[in-house]
């Protein structure tokens, strides 16, 4: 179901103006200069309302966090979250993975978040999977060495899909669970969709895949 556009949507972002960055490729040779610092990057893909990058933010404030949203009627609601819990280490990009292609960042960040992508399920659409091989080689410039993947979904066919896309790459997994909230992980962060799909008994998978220190 498509979400109504938000009332006073374009006024409302410009509240938030600090916290956005319209144009990612200023900081094509550098990210981290988007912080101003030199603190650890972590990136989340498709960030939704929020809820996760606000409370994984508030939870590590030495770490910065790099946001990117396509959908601007939600990324206005993530953005006021965090303006309103007054978080300095987060910033937002208002777009996609396909923003990353065009990157080659002299600075690397230290993880990636993909929670609850689209599956594309039909098999003509599996290369715009973000776990795909074709992300994954934008991914990989951008982490650079021993950088992380945190992935969740609960989509099993995604999930299975995706176990097979990382170590086919070469990556290293770890952390691998089929039932999240039945395991013994400890620290997890619930996304807004993750919270109705576990109301709903669905299981969550989630895994961690690490590149490797050399290719």
């Amino acid at each position: 179901m498509r979400m109504r556009r938000k009332k006073h949507r374009e006024e409302r972002m410009e509240n938030c103006s600090s916290l956005m960055i319209r144009d990612i490729m200023e900081y094509k040779k550098d990210i981290k200069a988007a912080f101003e610092n030199d603190k650890p990057l972590h990136l989340e893909i498709g960030c939704g309302k929020g809820g996760f990058i606000l409370e994984t933010a508030r939870r590590n404030p030495d770490i910065n966090y790099l946001a990117f949203e396509k959908n601007l009627d939600v990324l206005v609601l993530a953005m006021e979250k965090v303006k309103e819990a007054g978080l300095s280490n987060v910033k937002f990009v208002p777009g996609n993975a396909e923003i990353l292609e065009q990157m080659e960042s002299a600075t690397k960040a230290d993880r990636l978040y993909i929670n609850f992508c689209d599956p594309w399920s039909k098999e003509g659409y599996k290369k715009r999977r973000l776990t795909h091989e074709r992300y994954l080689s934008i991914y990989e410039r951008l982490l650079g060495e021993n950088g992380e993947i945190h992935f969740k979904t609960d989509n099993q066919g995604l999930f299975e899909f995706s176990l097979n896309s990382f170590a086919e790459f070469g990556l290293k997994l770890k952390n691998i669970t089929l039932d999240l909230h039945n395991s013994k992980f400890e620290g997890n962060v619930m996304t807004e969709y993750e919270k109705l799909f576990s109301e709903k008994g669905q299981p969550i998978y989630r895994c961690e895949a690490k590149f490797p220190s050399i290719r």
